[in-house]
């Protein structure tokens, strides 16, 4: 377990704050318009050999209403059907794991942690292989794997407060202790379940979910992962300053009026909360809710004022390339996502490191 450190404050190091302030608009518009092009990319590119006339084309017949030939039937539901939900999706996916990871560096004051630090994530593993493996839930249909996984995550997110929780409310280290042990432990029950599953297929599809996928995307799934993590990002939003006050220890929250106690407990259950709908749909993604919040911050400091907008917007256009890469790569076969976002974040982590401009919890 990493030693415990506090998440860069709103003084750090860097381009004065009138600079910044500038930057935060000129990147916000930069960074929709490149997600708007990856966006289109997640739809146009793939092994099916759709041109992009003929995608431009279906887009705009299913955003018009418009009508299709009969022989362009089976390219359109590539492209509307398949493609663009999981496009969409992984847009969804990035930008709730790295507004998370925004708000649980300053919850948890650990420049190291990350969305999966509360045990939600390892939570949700339990019940999706309980699907995937075992056929639990089977009455559900396609929604069987979303819903137990969400469930499953809320109870471990159940489990970790109270584990956590003081009389003096929820604690830094508490939540880190807490939420490890437990995740150490879900962890170790998703392992015995797939050592135990007597079909090779279902242990695979278990690993490949434990990796993160979106393989499974569908308009059916978009809806719910997409209003949670929309709420989440308005309330960071809200909250923004107070996360500054946070991210400076509790006894500063305190004497610029915060009620620390009270806030952590909110935060925890809203990170939580946007991390149980997006693992529900994607499985674990690593890297994106670690990484992304401090690419930002080197770009615009460490005011989560200006954070919360550009990381979500980062964190979208960073996971839909990375989705687009899992299948493309050795296709028609697909990687898991998280190996490329773990591929893309270990040496962007590292470089992060050796900056010499940048400071890691405060220190250099």
């Amino acid at each position: 377990m990493p030693a415990m450190t506090t998440a860069p404050a709103p003084a750090a190091a860097g381009p004065p704050a009138l600079t910044r302030s500038r930057v935060v608009p000129a990147s916000a518009a930069v960074l929709s318009l490149l997600l708007l092009g990856s966006l289109v990319c997640g739809v146009g590119l793939g092994a099916s050999g759709v041109t992009w006339g003929e995608t431009l084309h279906f887009l705009g017949a299913g955003l018009s209403g418009g009508t299709i030939r009969s022989d362009e039937v089976a390219a359109y539901t590539i492209v509307w059907e398949i493609r663009l939900p999981r496009a969409v999706l992984a847009a969804v996916v990035g930008a709730g794991l790295a507004s998370v990871g925004v708000a649980v560096q300053a919850m948890v004051r650990n420049a190291l942690a990350d969305p999966f630090v509360l045990g939600v994530s390892s939570g949700a593993a339990v019940g999706a292989n309980a699907v995937l493996l075992w056929g639990a839930f089977a009455a559900l249909g396609v929604w069987a794997l979303s819903v137990s996984a969400f469930v499953s995550a809320l109870a471990a997110m159940a489990l970790v407060y109270m584990a956590a929780r003081t009389a003096y409310g929820l604690t830094p280290l508490r939540l880190v202790l807490a939420g490890t042990a437990l995740s150490y432990g879900f962890s170790a029950l998703t392992t015995l379940m797939v050592f135990r599953a007597e079909r090779g297929e279902a242990a695979r599809a278990a690993m490949m979910w434990l990796l993160g996928s979106l393989g499974g995307a569908t308009w059916g799934s978009v809806p719910l992962a997409a209003v949670t993590v929309l709420v989440g990002i308005l309330y960071l939003g809200a909250r923004a300053g107070h996360l500054n006050a946070l991210a400076m220890g509790d006894e500063t929250a305190a004497a610029l009026g915060v009620r620390a106690g009270r806030l952590r407990t909110e935060l925890f259950v809203v990170t939580a909360a946007v991390t149980a709908a997006v693992v529900a749909v994607s499985g674990a993604i690593g890297f994106v809710g670690l990484m992304v919040p401090h690419v930002v911050r080197m770009l615009v400091g460490a005011d989560h004022r200006r954070v919360l907008v550009l990381a979500p917007l980062a964190g979208a256009v960073l996971l839909v390339w990375a989705d687009l890469v899992s299948r493309l790569l050795l296709a028609p076969a697909e990687i898991p996502v998280g190996v490329i976002t773990a591929v893309l974040g270990v040496p962007c982590f590292l470089l992060l490191m050796r900056r010499g401009g940048y400071a890691f919890g405060g220190g250099r």
